[in-house]
């Protein structure tokens, strides 16, 4: 009797979240506590930069250029660096993150032999250790439900909410392959293609019968 063949895993697919949607992800995460600015900073990396998510838990504040608006990406895929941009907006939100963290470093008497990453823990006993990415997927899925957002809050939807608002935008494709960091303009096409619904729906509103 021969073997079964396994049965392939089909990924969920990927649900962009609009801008209200982002908007409210953001406030479900308490302003005051240094949590909710770790994780608000984040979220605008994850969405305004479109970082993977092991990129954005791998930065270092020296990864930061808070005055050119820029994030320097060392280790990206297929060990690829890359700077990409990060508009002001989002900058304002990460700059609340570094004091905050600033503090915290200081209140820990952190030593420089170990730098901390830009996105670190802070819980006593472990402190400026790097995020977990089951950690990011989590806290979002949690924000989320906290915010009443029934679709599926993750990382790399983030990244992709991100993208779909650069190609409503019309940023040019080499662009937005700069920001995402694909080795090829084929590979942001074939990323992109499903992000041109708008255009249908806008095509289909113009008819009249």
């Amino acid at each position: 009797m021969g073997r079964r063949s396994p049965v392939a895993v089909k990924r969920r697919p990927i649900e962009i979240l609009t801008r209200e949607e982002c908007h409210r992800l953001l406030s479900a995460f308490p302003s005051r506590s240094p949590a909710g600015v770790r994780n608000r900073a984040l979220v605008v990396v994850l969405w305004r930069a479109q970082l993977r998510v092991g990129e954005a838990i791998a930065l270092g504040v020296r990864d930061l250029n808070t005055r050119a608006g820029s994030v320097t990406v060392r280790h990206g895929k297929g060990d690829r660096r890359r700077v990409v941009g990060l508009d002001p907006q989002a900058v304002a939100v990460v700059d609340k993150w570094l004091l905050e963290r600033a503090r915290l470093i200081s209140a820990h008497r952190l030593t420089s032999a170990r730098p901390a990453p830009l996105f670190c823990t802070f819980s006593e006993g472990h402190v400026g250790f790097p995020l977990k990415g089951t950690y990011v997927r989590e806290m979002l899925a949690r924000a989320a439900a906290r915010a009443g957002i029934e679709k599926r809050v993750h990382p790399h939807g983030l990244r992709h909410t991100g993208a779909d608002e650069l190609v409503a935008e019309g940023k040019p494709l080499t662009v937005v392959r700069r920001q995402l960091g694909h080795s090829s303009l084929a590979v942001t096409e074939r990323y992109v293609d499903h992000l041109g619904w708008r255009d249908v729906v806008d095509a289909m509103q113009h008819r009249v019968w």
